[in-house]
């Protein structure tokens, strides 16, 4: 497949559109964020229509889907926990003290209802504000920070 996407003066998303109009300020939107990124991604126009399916980013040229990943990365954020450094309780809500891959952060966990499991050991942990953080590997965790989070599955 291909698309005339391109980033416009103010840094926009424009689409180019079947019928040769320029579509701007589209916005790319996962239909599986996490357990399926690079499968069914949605490009919406600025008032939330669709204005085309992908199946996969695989299957797009490199200039758009760079485009779209790019996009895409500064939409998304997830952090994933590489480490739990102490939690203040272990009733809820507790201050847990992690390590990410984006730095040295503090959660609050509302409930252990707040920690999902994904499948294949990730977990999906939601803070009192909304943030979402992933456990990529729950298995590749060092011993101190299974311990911690055992006590909340």
């Amino acid at each position: 497949m291909t698309l005339d996407l391109h980033r416009d003066a103010f840094g926009r998303l424009v689409l180019r559109d079947a019928q040769g109009r320029p579509q701007v300020g589209v916005q790319p939107v996962r239909a599986f964020p996490l357990s399926a990124p690079g499968e069914g991604l949605s490009l919406l126009d600025a008032r939330g229509r669709e204005l085309v399916w992908l199946e996969s980013l695989d299957a797009l040229p490199p200039a758009p889907r760079a485009l779209l990943e790019e996009e895409l990365r500064r939409r998304e954020f997830v952090p994933e926990i590489l480490r739990l450094r102490a939690v203040s309780s272990f009733s809820t809500p507790s201050v847990w003290q992690v390590d990410t891959d984006r730095g040295a952060t503090r959660l609050v966990l509302k409930g252990e209802e707040d920690i999902r499991r994904l499948g294949g050991g990730e977990l999906l942990i939601t803070d009192r504000h909304g943030l979402s953080y992933r456990v990529r590997d729950f298995a590749a965790l060092d011993r101190h920070s299974k311990r911690l989070l055992e006590r909340f599955l």
